[in-house]
């Protein structure tokens, strides 16, 4: 398999580290976002969304969208799971990852925020403050979601989609200044996932592309 990635990229962090969770191989192929790569005719040619990620199966086939990806992996090869098998645990679980995918990133986003700054002439410092008022918002509310929830994860005692979410999303955070602290509960599962080697290997700074 290949994937498509970027070290920084949040979404292909979440698939890199359900990849890695499931102990597949997987080829990366590295396309450099803030100097335009993903938007060249080639890549266009992989995935006309000009999106990170892309995985590449064996055969050809091409699947997109982070969660999508992860979903399929969790079909192909069941275990662990990422997604449970129980109907509202399976809800519950992609309501969190869905809070993080479809919520909060793509409000801050790299094309976003260069759309902010590029066509409406917004200085670095709204820019920011558009980033850490609606990270906080965000996270605000997952911390809420996960109140009272009482396993190392997300959901229960293992790692899962929602997790694969959560960490590249409070990796993101901290580069604009937003704290984990803030959110004790989302803290303590970030630490939890930071001692596995599955997310440790999928770390942005672990990346051959992140020099």
């Amino acid at each position: 398999m290949k994937l498509y990635t970027y070290f920084r990229s949040s979404a292909s962090f979440r698939v890199r580290i359900a990849l890695n969770l499931k102990g597949m191989k997987y080829e990366p192929v590295f396309l450099h976002m803030p100097k335009g790569e993903h938007r060249d005719n080639a890549y266009r040619q992989v995935n006309p969304q000009a999106l990170l990620p892309t995985l590449e199966l064996d055969d050809g086939t091409r699947l997109t969208q982070s969660l999508a990806i992860i979903e399929y992996l969790d079909e192909k090869q069941p275990q662990p799971r990422l997604v449970p098998q129980e109907a509202l645990a399976r809800a519950r679980v992609r309501a969190l990852a869905l809070l993080v995918a479809c919520e909060i990133h793509p409000l801050n986003n790299l094309r976003v925020l260069q759309h902010l700054k590029r066509e409406l002439g917004q200085s670095q410092e709204q820019i920011d403050t558009w980033y850490r008022h609606w990270i906080a918002d965000g996270l605000a509310k997952l911390e809420a979601e996960l109140a009272g929830s009482s396993g190392k994860f997300c959901h229960g005692d293992a790692p899962t989609m929602a997790d694969c979410c959560l960490v590249p999303q409070l990796f993101a955070a901290q580069r604009f200044g937003v704290e984990p602290a803030r959110y004790p509960r989302l803290a303590l599962i970030n630490e939890n996932c930071a001692r596995m080697a599955a997310f440790q290997h999928a770390h942005p700074s672990k990346q051959p592309d992140a020099g």
